[in-house]
Order: structure tokens, then sequence, then C-alpha cells
């Protein structure tokens, strides 16, 4: 099937946190292959893998040195094939990131690049002379704090970077920089490689002109912790040239048929709106997804309008709705205000990324429901945390490794010391205590997946909210003659809904709900899912 990814499950692995096979207390391939039936038990299509490639680590692997080679730290391409022959034997698709919008400074072309203004190379980054008075070329600011400028004193001029002064950016206005970037995709697509993740997919493009930046209309009332923030990102990316670059991206994906591609779209002003241009027609990316349901906004309101949003007008683009990464803050603590039990809260949050229309991303741990670590100043490692501690205290928190057993050493994790502490409260939700309760967090996952495997409603079905009040959340998922009401009480106190037309019976994936007559009671973070003829049923909030 040419287009499992519609409405498929992607499973992310961050792999230095996943397993590790030698006791490095760094996660590798030959880990993740030990660990893949548990992977497969989840009934997920796909995996992700997040970077892999040869690269110096100055951010985690999101900083390449070599596209085409495996960084020693994660094993080698032996490993990464027999990887992908067990993953294939398991039905599991693979994806990569694959982080071409900048490279390392230690990536041969940077290095030839930066070593002349008249070099083969001189044109494949972003470089620009200084002001008269030696300042930088424009206001663009980075990502990770202070200019996106770098002066580099062997051209004498800037280079951008959006990330770290160690991350150059590519200059895509330059066709030879996309010919090279498309040579690396085929390159592991050749060796059966699944598709990619497009990291920052809307960083491609900078304006040609270089001009500055405006100032954000409104800053929500405080002062950023991020000056990057106060910048309304006009001119440094989401350019319109994307939208060519992207056709001939996927004119390579089309040529192996099944790959697919997912984009992440970074940009808070504008991200919903990227997602449906950068997915429309057939010409584009398969799927992407922004930042939208990655922060801490948790209301009936806020789901509604940006999947309806998304969806209004032209429905032919897709996205790949996810509430975890290993970027943010993890979703049972972003989100524990709005809850009294975690369990509760787990349960419903992978019952409605798994109902709403689109695909599904999952990060790993989040099927064990694990909240984010409390990382101490002195065990960090993330630049980002470090720049900006404590007001932002950075990404290691749900980077930390997976609980595989509750009473081992690490977690099960490694025989060495981890890179990161595995903590705690999170032992206490390892896989092998999850696989033994049966209404764990983990096997509501396996449950919940399975029977979405056989419900075409949820997989491609349209879908259409009724009107309820804060904090219920009801739409319809309809394919065929049936159809799928999904209901959710987003809140920590017990709520009661009038239903008519339903069937007595709730479906087995709910939890913390009830059904009798015309009333439905959600318990705290209550969900109900019943099955009904094309057609019929409806909800409407009441006091109760």
């Amino acid at each position: 099937m040419t287009e499992w990814w519609r409405g498929g499950v992607i499973y992310q692995v961050y792999p230095r946190s996943f397993q590790d096979s030698n006791g490095d207390g760094i996660g590798d391939l030959p880990g993740i292959i030990d660990r893949l039936d548990h992977i497969a038990s989840l009934g997920v299509d796909c995996i992700w893998l997040s970077p892999i490639n040869q690269s110096p680590q100055a951010d985690m692997g999101y900083d390449v040195s070599d596209y085409m080679q495996v960084d020693p730290l994660f094993g080698s391409l032996q490993d990464f094939d027999v990887l992908m022959q067990k993953a294939h034997a398991l039905g599991l698709k693979v994806i990569m990131d694959q982080v071409v919008s900048h490279t390392s400074d230690q990536h041969p072309w940077f290095q030839e690049s930066a070593f002349s203004r008249e070099n083969a190379k001189a044109d494949w980054y972003v470089w620009a002379d200084a002001k008269p008075d030696g300042s930088p070329p424009n206001n663009w600011l980075s990502v990770f704090g202070g200019s996106a400028w770098e002066w580099h004193t062997a051209r004498k001029q800037y280079y951008l970077h959006n990330f770290l002064t160690a991350q150059p950016d590519l200059n895509f206005h330059n066709p030879a920089v996309q010919d090279a970037v498309l040579e690396v995709m085929r390159f592991w697509l050749d060796r059966g490689l699944d598709g990619f993740r497009l990291d920052t997919v809307n960083y491609y493009f900078h304006d040609a002109q270089l001009r500055s930046n405006p100032p954000l209309k409104s800053l929500k009332g405080k002062p950023a912790v991020n000056p990057y923030d106060m910048q309304s990102h006009q001119f440094s990316k989401s350019q319109p040239e994307n939208v060519a670059w992207l056709k001939r991206v996927r004119k390579l994906l089309d040529a192996y048929p099944g790959a697919t591609t997912v984009g992440e779209v970074g940009d808070e002003e504008r991200g919903l709106e990227l997602m449906k241009q950068y997915t429309s027609g057939t010409e584009l990316l398969h799927m992407c997804y922004s930042f939208d349901f990655l922060g801490p906004k948790f209301s009936a309101e806020h789901f509604r309008s940006k999947i309806a949003r998304f969806f209004a007008e032209d429905e032919t683009g897709w996205p790949c709705w996810s509430f975890s990464n290993h970027d943010v803050i993890r979703p049972m603590t972003r989100w524990a205000s709005h809850s009294v039990s975690r369990a509760d809260l787990s349960k419903q949050a992978a019952a409605l990324v798994l109902s709403v229309k689109g695909s599904v991303g999952l990060y790993q741990g989040e099927e064990l429901g694990l909240p984010e670590a409390d990382i101490l100043y002195e065990e960090l490692t993330d630049p980002r945390g470090i720049r900006f501690w404590p007001e932002d205290k950075g990404r290691d928190g749900c980077r930390t490794p997976m609980p595989w057993q509750a009473h081992a050493p690490h977690g099960g994790y490694t025989s060495g010391s981890p890179w990161l502490p595995i903590k705690h409260a999170h032992l206490d939700l390892a896989v092998d205590a999850q696989n033994a309760d049966q209404n764990s967090t983990l096997n509501f996952f396996r449950k919940f997946i399975a029977w979405r495997k056989a419900q075409p409603a949820l997989l491609t079905g349209s879908i259409e909210f009724f009107k309820t009040d804060e904090p219920v959340l009801a739409f319809r998922r309809s394919a065929g003659n049936k159809d799928i009401i999904c209901v959710f009480n987003l809140s920590p106190e017990e709520r009661v809904v009038a239903v008519s037309k339903l069937p007595d019976m709730l479906e087995p994936v709910s939890n913390n709900a009830t059904l009798e007559g015309k009333t439905l009671t959600l318990g705290p973070n209550g969900v109900a899912i019943v099955e009904t003829p094309a057609g019929e049923g409806s909800v409407r909030f009441k006091a109760g």
C-alpha cells in the first residue's frame, strides 16, 4: 500500500536514549535492534529515527558532518542495514531525520566554502558582508540566542546560522546545493529507507535581499525569555521559494513507491497555514506537523479550531498530529494542571491524538505516560538549557533514557553510566511493570492502536465537530456506513453530556466514562467512544 502513511502511526526513536548495547551510556543502533519487538508490539506503522549521521554532536546530531555515514556513537552502516531488515520483517517502515537546512561547521562543504570567496562551494552557504560599521548585515536572531550571523575571519564575511554558530545554513538559492541534498536523500532511499522526517522544513530559504525582520506585534504581556521570540520572522525563514524546492523533493520520493515525508514546520505565526500549503495536492510533502499541539494549551476550543482550520476549504493537505517529541516538555507535565490522575490524562491524550483526522506521531516514552524528568543544572547537556537556565530549562528533561526494567540498574537501559540520568519517577513507569498491568497506559496504547486499525473512519474518514461548551470536546469521524463519535472531558472534574440516538454500549477503548440512556457521564479526563450507523447520534453539553 503506497499510502500506508495516511492515517498511520509513526513512533519516534531518540537513538541515544533508547537502548545502549555496549555500556558507553549512549543508545545505539544495535540497542534499537534489540528493542524492535517492543515497538512492533505497540502496533505502530513506522519508526522515525532522530539523527544518526556522523556529527560532532554540538546539537545532539542535528549538526551533520557527513550525510552518508552513521556516527560511530550509534554504530555503522552495516548496523543500519540490519535494523532495516529486522524492522521490515516485523512489518515496520523506517524513516530518518534529514537535517539539511544547515550542516555542521565541520562538514567538508563548509570547510571548502569558508576557505575563500573563490572556490567551487563559495556560494553553498549564506555569506554576507558586514555593514560599514562592522555589524551584521541585518537583525536576524538565532533560535539559540544572539545574532544569527557569525564573523568568519578567513572570508572576512558573516555567515548565517539560524541555530548554533556551529550550524551554518546552506544556501538553497544555489541549485547545486539542492542537487547535492537530493543525492543525499537518494543514497538512503536506495539503501531501503522508507522516507524522511524533514527537520526545520520551512528554514531552507532566506530572503535573498537580507531584509531585516520586523518586531512581533504583541509579546502577550511579558518579556521574552529568548529575544528570538520578539521578532516576526518574515524574512529569515518560510520564504515562497520553498514550495518549488519541495516539489523537487516529492518528485524524487515518487520514484520510490511507498516512501514518505514528514515536514517539521517551526513558525509560531504561520505554522498551520504552512502545514496546509506544504502538503496540498500531490506535488509537495506527504505530511507536515507544527508546534500547535506541543505547547501548554489544552482546551476544546484550541484542538477544535486548529483541526477545523487545517481541513477548511482545501482538504487535500494532510497533517501528522503530535503531542510530544524530543524538543518539548512532555505532555504529562505540560498538561498536569488539567488532571488529578496521570494515568487518566495519559490515556486521554493517547485516545485524542489517535482519534482526530490525520496521521499520528508518538515519541518514545509517551506510551508509558512519562512526565518530564527534573534535570539539575549540572546534569544539563542541551545548549539551549545551558544558555537560558532557569527560565528555560532546555530539552534534556524529555530526552532522558527509556526505563525498561523497574528494578534493574539504570532501568535496564545501559550497563554503564547513562549520558542523562534516569529519574525514580520514570523507573516506577518502566516497560516491564506496565507490561504486567492490564490497566496500564502502555497496554491502553496497544489496545487503542489495534482497535483503530480496524476503523476506516479513524484512519482516513471525515471529521465533524459537535457544538459543546468547555471543557468537553466532541466530534464525529465518518467513513462508509459507520460513524465513530468521540467525546473527551478535558478537565479534572466530572462532566455530564446529553446524547441522543446512541447505542447503549461504549467501545472498550473508552476510559473513565459511563453511558446510561441519554446521559453520558465523563469522569476526570474521561474518554467516551461510541460506534453508530452513519448519520446518527449527537451530543450536547449540559451542567452536571
